[in-house]
Parts: structure tokens; C-alpha cells; sequence
């Protein structure tokens, strides 16, 4: 049985990496999906792809930080597929490593801007599209990253992740009794073309740190992450909201 049968779903950040996984996830499994992102050629692939294997998903390409954005993806979704069930609020960014003394205020905005005002902008459009079916799951990426540790070089990361939690604790609180669940996925290091071991500069060095900072000594694929993000998606999480839920291949308890 499809466990997102009859369910209508918006996904961003799906051009590559866990968006993608999980736009395919949710197909496969009866949504139909909305997919975001900058990069128009990957999402049309996308899209090719998932009715190749007899799903339905429309690309509304863009940037998540515009608030028109934000409203248009639930505009489609409600105008193509008679509203939303499911958001998957995952586009993001990593940005410059850097000490935050040699950081700029723009950076620091378009930062905060790219991964928590999106997700603001991302629950105010969503949430009234959701009470209308009356709930719906809605979930957003966030990160180990300020919650269970903080990595040299990554405040403004960490700040902006962090942020979601409470973003997410705030909502599950406030709309609990609508029928709306709200939680955050906060994934370990993924082999996505995101990932620091795919930076230009990245070494074997750097992919063996990675790895062995996990409990697990290796990253995750995006197809595990996106298996999480299907549980919280679908009635098999209905007495979960407000979690910061660890897919972390055991990074946060790690010390070997």
C-alpha cells in the first residue's frame, strides 16, 4: 500500500541530494509533488523521471529566500492537485567555512535569509493550505550542526539551523490541535554533491574525517534520509511533532 496514496506534497531543494531522494520517495509512494529549485534543467529531469515510473510532479522552479516563491509552490499545489498534505521544507545552504570575525553582515543575512527565513516564509504559505485540508505533516532540514555540536568555522550555519528547531517547536505547539505536525529531520553527513567531500579542495583526508566522526564510520546515502523524511511525512509518525529527529549514523554520541 502506497502510504502517501491520495496525498499531495511540495519538496525544496529537489534539484539534487535529499530533495531529489525524497521527491522520487514520495512519488513512488502516491504523492503527488511539487519540486523547487534553482536549477530548472535538474528539476525537469526530475520530473521526467518520476512519470517515467507513473507518479505526477510539476517543477515550479526558484529561489526560496522570495517570498513569491514560497507562494507559488502551494499556489500549484493547490491549483494542480486540490491543496497540500506535505511539506519537505529542505533547501538550504552550507556556505563559507570561516571564523565569524572575517564574516560580512551580508553573508551572515543571506545565510539566515537562504535557511530560516525560507522556512518562515515556507510555514506561512503552507499551514493555511493544510488547515484547509484539515492537517497535514510539515517538516524542515536542519542540522546536528548547533544542536548536539558546534563545528569551527560554521556559526552562522549553526545559528540558522538551530533557529529551525525553534521555528518548529513554536509551530508544533501552536497548531497541534489544527491536526498540523510539525518536526525537523536533521541528517548526519550525506554523500550529496553539497557535502564537504565534494568540495573542489576536499582530499581522502577529508572524506575519512567525515566518515569517522559518525558512530556508523561511514555517510549516508540520500535515499536513508529520505526514508526518514517519508516516516515523519506519512500517518506512521501521527503522535510525533515537535522533535528535532536524529538521522545522524550516530554523530552526535560518537567519541571514537
Amino acid at each position: 500500500m502506497d502510504v502517501l496514496a491520495k496525498k499531495v506534497a511540495i519538496v525544496t531543494g529537489a534539484s539534487s541530494g535529499i530533495g531529489r531522494a525524497t521527491a522520487r520517495l514520495f512519488a513512488r509512494e502516491g504523492a503527488r509533488v511539487v519540486v523547487s529549485g534553482r536549477r530548472s534543467a535538474e528539476l525537469d529531469a526530475l520530473v521526467r523521471d518520476i512519470e517515467a515510473e507513473g507518479g505526477q510532479a510539476i517543477a515550479v522552479p526558484g529561489d526560496i529566500k522570495h517570498e513569491q516563491v514560497a507562494k507559488a509552490l502551494v499556489d500549484t499545489a493547490v491549483d494542480r492537485f486540490g491543496g497540500l498534505d506535505v511539506a519537505f521544507n529542505n533547501a538550504g545552504m552550507v556556505g563559507e567555512i570561516k571564523p565569524i570575525t572575517e564574516m560580512s553582515l551580508d553573508a551572515w543575512h543571506e545565510m539566515l535569509d537562504t535557511n530560516l527565513a525560507s522556512a518562515f516564509l515556507g510555514a506561512k504559505y503552507q499551514l493555511p493550505a493544510m488547515l484547509a485540508r484539515g492537517g497535514g505533516s510539515l517538516i524542515f532540514t536542519s542540522s546536528f550542526v548547533g544542536y548536539t555540536a558546534g563545528l569551527p568555522g560554521m556559526a552562522a550555519y549553526a545559528a540558522s539551523k538551530a533557529g529551525q528547531i525553534g521555528l518548529v517547536k513554536a509551530l508544533a505547539a501552536e497548531y497541534g490541535a489544527k491536526g498540523i505536525r510539525v518536526n525537523a529531520v536533521l541528517p548526519g553527513g550525506t554523500d550529496t554533491p553539497a557535502s564537504l567531500t565534494h568540495a573542489p579542495d576536499a582530499t581522502p583526508d577529508v572524506q575519512a574525517f567525515v566518515e569517522g566522526i559518525h558512530a556508523l564510520k561511514r555517510m549516508a546515502m540520500p535515499e536513508e534520509i529520505a526514508r526518514s523524511v517519508l516516516h515523519l511525512a506519512s500517518d506512521a509518525s501521527s503522535f510525533i511533532t515537535g522533535t528535532a529527529f536524529l538521522v545522524d549514523g550516530g554523530v552526535s554520541i560518537a567519541r571514537t
